[in-house]
């Protein structure tokens, strides 16, 4: 009787993982409109029409039309920038954080055309991975270690300015383990005062706090860790339990062991999928209650079960941040090559 149900599970989910497919609204003619030679790996979906797209070359395009034409800026005086993050409130309000040194946050209030430094900082060891809001002022933007701590940044007036965390309240990490900022969800901000970050490298372990990062504390998750390559790359929250993380060896991205997993408490356990993902996979994004989709250099894959099975999507690109809109049902994918795409069915 187990075998059949879980047959006709599989079965199920291969027919929804058909039903599902980008597509990809970002070339004609073999090329693509928004630069064949951008990487995009920053994704913010506000609405059903609004949704801004960031990355290297200082280049940020923001679409109004639900993500099928999207305006072509590069950020003057920052074109050597690579803007791994970006959080946008609407159509005309939007902030950036770019991943190197020196490392900056720029914000703009008309749309995109012109932007305003607010915070830099020359530090060496400083290394934007991500950014999240909790409401439309309150947000958090964290770097890799400086001093052993992690390093971090809160503003509560849209992001006009940052105020540095005190020492003792930002994580302290262990040799070697810091995160990744392969597509700005490392890090989450849920509810009115929770958030969680995932590190990864030498050690990964998941950093929890319920009262906007005043206390953290950690989980040991058991997925592949080790080297510099290698942990947790992205995590999606439901509720206050249930969470996701992918992630796996970026230098070996069809390696399929000990990449993705899920907890139905907050971390305290873990549990593989059966099937998992096709391979490593840097972003995960919960997209409708139980429905979440999963993305990487070498495919995608959705699940519509919390995470405890996956099936492969049918075509899918070498896409590195999918992300669902706030307020509404789009979803949007991006990745290297200048590519963009709708998540349909």
């Amino acid at each position: 009787m187990y075998k059949l149900t879980l047959f006709l599970l599989l079965i199920t989910q291969a027919a929804i993982a058909q039903q599902w497919h980008f597509k990809d609204l970002s070339f004609k003619g073999g090329r693509s409109r928004y630069g064949d030679d951008i990487s995009f790996r920053g994704l913010s979906v506000v609405d059903d029409k609004t949704a801004w797209v960031s990355g290297t070359k200082g280049t940020v395009r923001r679409s109004t039309d639900g993500g099928k034409t999207w305006d072509c800026r590069t950020v003057k005086g920052y074109e050597q920038c690579d803007f791994r993050s970006i959080y946008a409130f609407d159509a005309q309000r939007a902030v950036i954080a770019n991943a190197g040194t020196p490392s900056y946050i720029l914000r703009t209030t008309d749309g995109g055309k012109s932007w305003v430094e607010v915070l830099q900082s020359r530090d060496k060891a400083m290394f934007f991975d991500g950014m999240d809001f909790w409401n439309d002022r309150d947000g958090l933007i964290y770097s890799d270690p400086v001093h052993g701590h992690m390093m971090m940044f809160r503003t509560h007036d849209s992001g006009r300015i940052w105020m540095v965390m005190p020492e003792q309240y930002r994580p302290e990490l262990m040799p070697g383990e810091a995160s990744f900022a392969a597509s700005g969800t490392a890090i989450r901000c849920t509810g009115d005062s929770s958030v969680a970050i995932a590190t990864g490298g030498k050690v990964s372990r998941l950093w929890l706090s319920d009262n906007r990062g005043g206390r953290w504390r950690f989980e040991w998750v058991p997925i592949l860790q080790g080297d510099s390559t290698k942990g947790m790359f992205s995590i999606a929250c439901k509720g206050k339990e249930n969470m996701i993380v992918v992630g796996g060896d970026y230098s070996n991205d069809t390696l399929k062991h000990d990449h993705v997993l899920y907890t139905t408490n907050k971390g305290k356990n873990w549990q593989a999928p059966t099937p998992a993902t096709g391979g490593y996979r840097e972003c995960v994004e919960y997209i409708s209650k139980k429905t979440a989709v999963a993305v990487g250099t070498d495919g995608a894959d959705i699940t519509i079960d919390d995470g405890h099975s996956w099936k492969p999507l049918p075509a899918a690109g070498r896409y590195h941040v999918v992300r669902k809109a706030r307020k509404g049902k789009l979803v949007i994918a991006a990745g290297s090559g200048g590519h963009i795409a709708i998540l349909e069915r």
